[in-house]
């Protein structure tokens, strides 16, 4: 009888300590559930930061194209034409390279040139097509020009 209360204690403490020992299926599944909602917000609150900073940088790039572009009209009396387009940046029918290499916007998309331009008729149109790709759209899709 001795080794029988012996045993029933020995299942007793084992049945303590596993019961204290881990976590439920179903506490695991909240604890998994609570990080998918914290990575989503967290992911979210980036994209949103990504794509203003490919705003920026295509705000930027737009700038110093003017500049190269104003430069190229110093030099040769006129703008490049549509059909020249950016690459008269890089070769010029005289005077000196302008930019080694046009750069695409950070959608990897080419920057739109129209000379002379539709809104800015003095001089030249100069546009990406934004995150979507397309002409126009809306939000995270809308276009980044040089005029307003």
């Amino acid at each position: 009888m001795n080794t029988l209360q012996n045993l029933l204690k020995v299942l007793n403490q084992r049945e303590k300590i596993l019961n204290q020992a881990g976590m439920t299926l179903i506490e695991i599944m909240v604890v998994i559930t609570i990080l998918g909602l914290i990575a989503g917000a967290v992911s979210v609150a980036v994209f949103n930061q990504l794509h203003e900073a490919k705003v920026k940088t295509t705000e930027t790039q737009i700038k110093d194209i003017e500049s190269a572009l104003e430069l190229f009209r110093l030099s040769n009396n006129r703008f490049p034409t549509t059909a020249e387009g950016l690459n008269g940046l890089v070769n010029p029918p005289k005077g000196q390279q302008l930019m080694k290499k046009v750069p695409k916007d950070p959608w990897d998309n080419e920057y739109v040139f129209i000379c002379p331009g539709q809104h800015n008729q003095k001089s030249f149109d100069l546009y990406s097509y934004g995150a979507d790709g397309v002409e126009g759209g809306s939000e995270k899709g809308k276009d980044v020009t040089n005029w307003e």
